[in-house]
């Protein structure tokens, strides 16, 4: 087994506290990856690429999920730092990812300060921009490996649910302030000097909150050092080894693990495209059906469609974050027993009455997934913002499901393994496992299990939590292949040619047309239909729970 020195701990009077410090890191992170979904499809549209090329760009994200979270996961789940397995990697990535952030929205100056004008400055600032943008996530998928396990590794089993609401819940704060601030015209708010772009500031405002919100966790919260794992000789061990170790695992999952990584294979079929496209998908239905000719001929097109298709998530992020915050209230924990203490006389029956319909997050999770299909099988038929928007907005609640439930499950089940006893068995009602402070206020709160302290069933070492995320998110990327190949398809069929909205520098011979069904809408479409797949996938595991 593995020997630990230390106590994990997080700062904060409060749990709430304690936890918003825990997760906060996310808050960075998403705001990171909302300007990337945005702005960059339409900025590479905006450099002259085909919607078919820059559905090829977009394969640096699955690229990077598949070979940087899993491997940066198993190497730190075995670093012996003084300074804990996670919070070093989140630090330096986050450092990485702001400079290449800011060598993605200052690729055309970077390039022309060494090429002359000319078409082969142009193919050199495509290049940049593409090789900026592979890095960026390459560096951020492993901050988010490390952020999301070291959640894992901080909580016992009891309180993982708890953990990923409040992850997913800062992840609708990034999401949405990332939007209500592409929605502002930053240039003429705070002029030139930070960028001469709306682009150029969103991403300068990026890289500054990633760097902070990396850095608040890491001050908040103190990991176990590592003293020696199961594997004495791991540390050794090369990269080919660690592949092999991987692919070892990932072939022999338990049961359950296995399922919940069936329910991401499918439903991110359905999320890829609406992540990185739907901002594009509004900003073109505003454009084609509603904009007034003046708002066509702008010469920042890229900043009108973000900022329009910002609007329409900010609605999207409103609901996201309503959600993330009212379902941990109305959804029966997947750890809690039947069982309710005793309400007040005033309010007793109407308790009893309300937990007697309380749903599990299990079939939340199915009837998310039906949602969002319901929703994006719609878009072909969308022909204005307004419809846009509200098929976006619909998508809300089944994203904060999507964001939670998996987490929350892989946590538990990643606990399970690294207990001392694999059976695991629930929590006494009479000894409830809470985050207490300690006696001195100065000092870090510790993470204790008050009367149950001895037991080992319910604590949480999270030893394996790097190598099993990064499994999860081997599950995540593989769909995301599977739909920039559906994508660049229905581009390459649908509309072969430039933006006519974005790419003004291109020929108007080179654009494609604007008659036939929008492209985006159809890969939306195709998308949602294998989200069916996932909502049965999801039964299938809630089945597993019910057999034990």
């Amino acid at each position: 087994m593995a020997s630990w020195a230390g106590q994990p701990s997080v700062k904060g009077s409060t749990e709430s506290m304690r936890m918003a410090l825990l997760t906060f890191s996310l808050v960075g992170i998403q705001f990171t990856w909302g300007i990337e979904m945005t702005y960059c499809t339409p900025y590479l549209l905006a450099l002259g690429l085909t919607k078919s090329r820059t559905s090829l760009v977009w394969i640096a994200g699955p690229l990077s999920g598949l070979i940087v979270q899993p491997i940066i996961g198993v190497l730190a789940d075995r670093s012996k730092s003084k300074y804990g397995r996670r919070r070093p990697v989140m630090l330096i990535g986050s450092v990485l990812v702001a400079g290449c952030l800011i060598t993605l929205g200052w690729a055309k100056e970077i390039v022309g300060h060494f090429v002359e004008e000319g078409e082969f400055r142009r193919s050199c600032t495509v290049a940049l921009a593409v090789v900026a943008i592979y890095a960026v996530d390459f560096a951020i998928n492993a901050v988010q490996a490390c952020c999301r396990s070291l959640i894992v590794d901080t909580l016992p089993i009891p309180k993982q649910q708890t953990g990923s609401a409040w992850a997913s819940r800062m992840v609708a704060i990034g999401h949405l302030t990332g939007y209500v601030i592409g929605t502002m015209d930053l240039v003429k708010i705070f002029g030139s000097s930070f960028g001469d772009t709306q682009f150029k500031q969103l991403i300068l405002v990026s890289a500054v909150a990633l760097i902070i919100s990396c850095g608040v966790t890491s001050w908040a919260v103190t990991e176990r050092v590592l003293i020696s794992g199961r594997d004495a000789d791991a540390p050794n061990k090369g990269i080919i080894e660690i592949i092999q170790h991987i692919f070892k695992t990932a072939t022999s999952l338990p049961p359950r693990i296995q399922a919940i990584c069936n329910i991401q294979l499918w439903s991110w079929i359905g999320w890829f495209p609406f992540y990185f496209y739907s901002t594009t998908f509004v900003g073109e239905m505003y454009f084609r059906y509603d904009a007034p000719h003046d708002v066509k001929q702008s010469k920042d097109a890229l900043g009108d469609i973000g900022r329009i298709g910002s609007l329409a998530l900010v609605v999207f992020s409103s609901v996201v974050f309503f959600g993330a915050t009212i379902l941990p209230i109305l959804i029966r924990s997947p750890d809690a027993e039947n069982f309710t203490k005793r309400p007040p006389a005033a309010i007793a029956a109407v308790l009893t009455k309300f937990n007697k319909y309380r749903p599990d997050l299990l079939t939340a999770w199915i009837w998310g997934h039906c949602l969002f299909s319901s929703s994006m099988i719609l878009t072909p038929f969308a022909h204005s913002f307004r419809s846009a928007t509200f098929l976006m907005a619909l998508c809300g609640i089944p994203s904060a499901l999507s964001s939670w439930a998996p987490s929350t499950f892989m946590g538990m089940e990643v606990n399970r393994l690294s207990a001392p006893d694999p059976s695991y068995r629930r929590l006494s009602i009479t000894s409830p496992l809470e985050l207490t402070s300690p006696i001195t206020p100065a000092s870090p709160t510790r993470l204790e299990q008050g009367a149950m302290a001895e037991k080992e069933e319910n604590s949480s070492t999270g030893e394996l939590s790097g190598l099993y995320f990064g499994i999860l998110n081997i599950y995540t990327t593989i769909p995301q292949f599977i739909g920039t190949f559906i994508s660049m398809v229905v581009f390459a069929l649908l509309e072969p040619g430039k933006s006519p909205e974005l790419a003004h520098d291109a020929d108007p011979s080179e654009h494609h047309g604007t008659d036939g069904p929008n492209a985006i809408a159809v890969c939306l479409c195709i998308g949602s239909m294998c989200t069916i797949g996932a909502a049965f996938a999801t039964r299938r595991l809630r089945s597993l729970y019910r057999d034990g």
